[in-house]
């Protein structure tokens, strides 16, 4: 059963992101604030629930979170500063829509302090606390969606399955059709790197 929240602070968010090991699409990141009184059987950090039960917790959080925002950070930018400060990046965008946030709790070993809010990295937070499960939900929930999107102009690569992750049938999309505006360039999208004309 996870905890509720990992501090004693009212207004403590959970953060995560979703897409960090992507070849495509953004990196998407989401904060949020539950209730004291919030309790879900379902809930869990999102990798380990199917897309139905996902889409099915999405509006419960949103409905019942105290607030909520998430943040995408598109390929351009990661290229320009990389992954790990564009994941940075989209959870302090994604913290800065909630009101009154006074403790950050951080899936993962890495974050760099907001406005001076007090805040703890948590590894593998999202399967110990609600909150950065919630998070984790909404942020993976949101990124499927743009990745579904963005596949109608692109079936090729057909990411309304594999949502930009570097599987076997999206690097031989690569391979024959080259890359789109949605790649990122300064990922490894191929295993031996063959070059490609940008």
């Amino acid at each position: 059963m996870l905890k509720l929240k990992y501090s004693k602070s009212s207004f403590e968010c959970g953060t995560d992101e979703a897409g960090r090991g992507c070849l495509a699409g953004p990196v998407t990141a989401a904060a949020v604030i539950l209730p004291n009184n919030f309790k879900n059987k379902v809930l869990n950090d999102s990798k380990q629930l199917s897309h139905k039960k996902r889409e099915l917790l999405r509006p419960i959080i949103e409905q019942e979170a105290i607030s909520y925002g998430f943040a995408h950070i598109f390929p351009e930018e990661i290229d320009k500063i990389n992954i790990l400060n564009a994941s940075i990046l989209a959870m302090h965008k994604s913290i800065e829509q909630l009101s009154d946030v006074e403790f950050i709790v951080v899936d993962g070993n890495k974050f760099k302090p907001l406005n001076n809010i007090p805040f703890e990295t948590i590894i593998k937070g999202d399967g110990k606390f609600m909150n950065i499960a919630a998070a984790s939900v909404l942020a993976k929930t949101y990124r499927d969606e743009y990745m579904n999107k963005i596949h109608e102009e692109y079936p090729m690569y057909n990411w309304k399955k594999n949502k930009g992750y570097p599987t076997v049938e999206h690097r031989e999309a690569i391979k024959k059709y080259g890359i789109t505006k949605y790649h990122r360039k300064s990922f490894r999208l191929l295993p031996e790197q063959l070059s490609f004309e940008f």
